[in-house]
């Protein structure tokens, strides 16, 4: 089906944000760029100059920044009043360099905001029950309030027994089953959020987006993403449809949403086409495509076309910067809410 077809999007600059530290308060200035794309009538290639005055960027680096600041506040008076400080231990198995560099990541981010961190790295070839054993001892752990298992995990282990082990009090990534069956009944509420998906819903209360009554879209079903997503969109009275693999004609029902979150995993996959006009895009896709121009051989972008995209919409994250930062600030937050809550500390 020619909609299906996808070619690649350059980078460009955009509406610039800054947040500052009161809830809301955004200051933005706009840009000028450049744009070449190809027609989505077909292959023919054309060469558009356009200034990129339309849509607000949403700055997910600065709005991560800010939570941060709130949350090192938080550590700061939880240690002084009560001589507490929140723990989160990571297990890493395997040595995929991604799942390195994202432990990495939120090791630092722990350090910058006072919260303490433990890591357990075990082997590829490691059993099952040996990271059963790390879960278990952290469980019965005081003095840590959350427990994260980098994903993936090598095949020959059970995600879902791994994931389940993780007491349902420390599970600050949100993902064990009872978390997410609180998530999606009314009346009941989940202990934590997964990060991403919270982080998505906080930057639309930042950028002080009316959430209810709107239609929105969530592009991808993952237990991680999409799914939370639209469960956490539905309990903000929006009405929610759901892309997947199989749904047919998704330009035309993307097209009614005044809020699309897309988070599929492929590249520049949401166009111009399938954008009204004035809606608001939280995207969650960071793919890899080849670019010859740049220092290491390829960049990064999301799965919604910026370029074509950021002429339409109303407000738009950027990738980077976007919701990867919103991420690793939710999992901080996460893991302050459980210290918190186990200590009875408001």
């Amino acid at each position: 089906m020619a909609s299906m077809m996808f070619t690649d999007c350059s980078s460009m600059s955009s509406t610039l944000l800054h947040v500052n530290g009161r809830r809301g308060a955004i200051l933005f200035r706009q840009c000028v760029g450049q744009l070449r794309l190809r027609s989505t009538a077909s292959d023919r290639p054309c060469s558009l100059s356009i200034r990129c005055s339309s849509a607000t960027s949403v700055d997910g680096k600065a709005v991560a920044k800010t939570i941060r600041d709130e949350i090192t506040v938080d550590v700061s008076r939880m240690k002084e009043s009560i001589g507490v400080v929140p723990g989160l231990a990571v297990i890493l198995v395997g040595d995929r360099k991604d799942s390195a560099t994202y432990v990495r990541n939120k090791k630092k981010a722990c350090e910058s905001v006072g919260i303490k961190s433990l890591e357990v790295r075990l082997a590829e070839d490691c059993s099952e029950e040996q990271v059963l054993k790390s879960i278990s001892c952290f469980n019965d752990d005081p003095s840590i309030h959350g427990i994260l298992v980098q994903l993936p995990l090598p095949s020959h282990m059970d995600e879902q027994n791994i994931l389940n082990a993780v007491s349902i009090e420390k599970d600050v990534d949100g993902f064990h089953p009872l978390n997410i069956g609180r998530l999606a009944m009314r009346g009941r509420e989940p202990l934590f959020v997964p990060c991403t998906p919270k982080g998505c819903i906080e930057l639309l209360h930042r950028y002080n987006v009316e959430i209810k009554g709107k239609r929105a879209v969530v592009i991808g079903r993952s237990n991680i993403v999409g799914m939370p997503a639209a469960l956490l969109l539905q309990r903000e009275d929006a009405t929610v449809s759901i892309i997947h693999s199989r749904t047919k004609n998704p330009e035309e029902i993307t097209r009614e949403a005044d809020i699309i979150i897309a988070a599929v995993g492929q590249p520049n996959m949401v166009r111009g086409n399938w954008i009204k006009p004035g809606a608001v895009i939280i995207d969650v896709g960071i793919n890899p495509v080849d670019d010859p121009n740049t220092p290491r051989g390829y960049r990064l972008v999301g799965d919604v076309c910026y370029e074509e995209a950021c002429k339409i919409a109303s407000a738009i994250t950027p990738v980077p910067g976007g919701v990867g930062p919103m991420t690793i600030a939710m999992l901080l937050s996460n893991t302050l809410i459980s210290a918190k809550r186990i200590h009875n500390f408001e």
